[in-house]
């Protein structure tokens, strides 16, 4: 199989699984979103240190220490997937799975957002009209909703800011994510067992099949991250862009399909407006892709020399 093959079937592997994540996470009910997120982040950290010791690659902990500013970026990087990992789990367990959706459908236009005000990037006409047009639809959806969809926004948002931390630590996958949850570890297992000493955990109280289900929350946080990581190293950016959608695709297809949550009219154009915002967003970045890859193969016009 070629790299390329490979990458996709990586890239969609990865996004299938984020796409039905919260069938998952129904399965996960009566335990509360702060009990979910706590046993995610602390198998995490168990499954990660695992296939780091299978694959002998511990050293990078020493290198790690010995740069302040690495590990300072690592707690905002922390907390950010903290409360990205939380909303999300509290949206799909209240029953706003199409809310969590739109999250990430404006995610790519939040990350253009933070490179415009971060990074200060210049934007494109086109990247200016698909902010634009994104930014309506969010005032079409706070009409809908009688709010701001400030779940939506907490997740683009943190997971935004998320990427833009990582994107400077520049750690690879699995180390990253390791660090970032052992950073979460210790309060999260601390909540597990305040939960415990008060007879609230569903941990062991439940069912087998439940308590199962929890541990392999760990897995189920890591494994579509590495499959990404895979993804991203053989893939060109253009397609990698193309198929992020179908994760919040799928959720959405979840939220409507399965779980029968509600889509009124005005929600339905205030999506359309997203999905409008998208699509001129992707032609804008793939025709810059093609406009840059036909530069770099064209013929270079030889220097003539010059004449004595």
């Amino acid at each position: 199989m070629t790299p390329l093959r490979l990458g996709y079937l990586y890239g969609f592997g990865a996004y299938l699984l984020w796409g039905f994540f919260p069938l998952y996470l129904k399965l996960l009910r009566p335990a509360g979103p702060l009990e979910i997120l706590s046993h995610r982040i602390v198998w995490s950290v168990v499954f990660v240190a695992l296939l780091l010791a299978a694959l002998r690659n511990v050293g990078f902990l020493r290198a790690l220490l010995r740069r302040p500013r690495a590990l300072a970026g690592i707690g905002v990087a922390a907390a950010l997937i903290a409360v990205n990992w939380g909303t999300y789990i509290y949206g799909v367990n209240s029953d706003r799975v199409v809310e969590t959706a739109l999250g990430y459908f404006i995610n790519p236009l939040v990350v253009v957002l933070l490179g415009v005000t971060v990074l200060r990037e210049r934007l494109r006409p086109a990247q200016w009209a698909a902010l634009g047009v994104g930014a309506s639809a969010v005032a079409v959806l706070a009409v809908d909703y009688g709010r701001l969809p400030w779940l939506a926004l907490t997740l683009a948002f943190s997971f935004g800011g998320y990427g833009l931390v990582k994107k400077r630590l520049g750690l690879p996958p699995a180390e990253g994510l390791f660090v970032e949850s052992a950073v979460l570890a210790l309060p999260a297992l601390g909540y597990l067992l305040w939960l415990t000493r008060r007879a609230e955990s569903t941990f062991g109280h439940v069912s087998a099949g439940h308590t199962a289900l929890l541990v392999l929350a760990g897995a189920a946080t890591a494994i579509p991250l590495l499959l990404f990581a895979g993804a991203a190293n053989r893939l060109p950016l253009s397609s990698l862009g193309m198929i992020q959608y179908l994760a919040p695709i799928l959720q959405f297809g979840c939220g409507v399909l399965v779980f029968h949550e509600p889509m009124p009219p005005a929600r339905l154009a205030g999506f359309a407006l997203v999905w409008l915002a998208l699509i001129v967003f992707t032609a804008d970045a793939v025709r810059q892709s093609h406009r840059t890859r036909t530069a770099a193969t064209a013929p270079r016009t030889a220097t003539p020399a010059p004449t004595r």
